[in-house]
């Protein structure tokens, strides 16, 4: 569990620094950060996405989770979460839910999760949760300067989410897999891309609504691996 307890007080200790470095920046810096991390998202998006070997595998399961996501409605789920989280804690903060969705997506979304967290369940090695702490670290820094204190309690699904794949490595041991990896890489960099563009406000994506896809692109590479 040490590589997520890193992870989540990475999460919380960037997410502090972002909160005090935001309420000093003008608007201007925050807009401009928040364009750079967008920039970055959006590369590291292609770069997961072009690099896989499931190309076809991952927009197929693009397309599926999309359909049961917006039939689950997953995303305004999230935001309702995020809301009465909002409201019980007497946040006044504008953009609460855009930052604790935005946060947990990124943060959750991509094999770097599954890898990190059965190899820290099964052999004892946080060595990817470490490396992925840094980068989610690095990234609560510029979400929260703009988005606020919801980026910080995204650090609660980092906890639940990795915690529990750790605890049950063991039984997920299947899920690291070469040709689950790959898909899941294709398919979370797609995630990844629609993250980014939604930072750069291009467009409004639900991302939240396509997560069925990487369950999707597990079962998929299970069956035609």
């Amino acid at each position: 569990m040490i590589g997520t307890l890193v992870n989540t007080g990475a999460v919380v200790v960037g997410s502090a620094i972002g909160l005090m470095a935001g309420t000093r920046l003008p608007g201007h810096i925050k807009t401009i950060l928040m364009q750079a991390l967008g920039l970055a998202v959006v590369a590291i998006g292609l770069r997961m996405a072009l690099e896989a070997q499931h190309a076809l595998l991952a927009i197929a399961c693009l397309l599926l989770g999309g359909i049961t996501g917006e039939l689950l409605r997953i995303e305004q789920r999230l935001d309702g979460l995020a809301e009465t989280l909002r409201q019980k804690l007497r946040s006044s903060s504008e953009r609460f839910v855009e930052g604790f969705v935005t946060a947990t997506l990124l943060y959750l979304t991509g094999a770097m999760t599954i890898v990190g967290s059965i190899q820290d369940g099964t052999v004892g090695d946080p060595s990817v949760l470490l490396i992925k702490s840094l980068l989610d670290g690095v990234a609560s820094v510029a979400l929260a300067s703009s988005l606020g204190i919801g980026v910080m309690f995204s650090a609660l699904p980092v906890l639940l989410v990795q915690g529990g794949i750790t605890l049950l490595a063991a039984q997920l041991a299947f899920l690291s897999q070469p040709a689950v990896l790959d898909a899941v890489n294709a398919t979370g960099g797609l995630l990844i891309l629609g993250i980014g563009i939604n930072l750069l406000e291009i467009s409004r994506i639900h991302v939240g609504n396509l997560l069925p896809a990487l369950l999707y692109a597990i079962v998929g590479a299970l069956l035609f691996p």
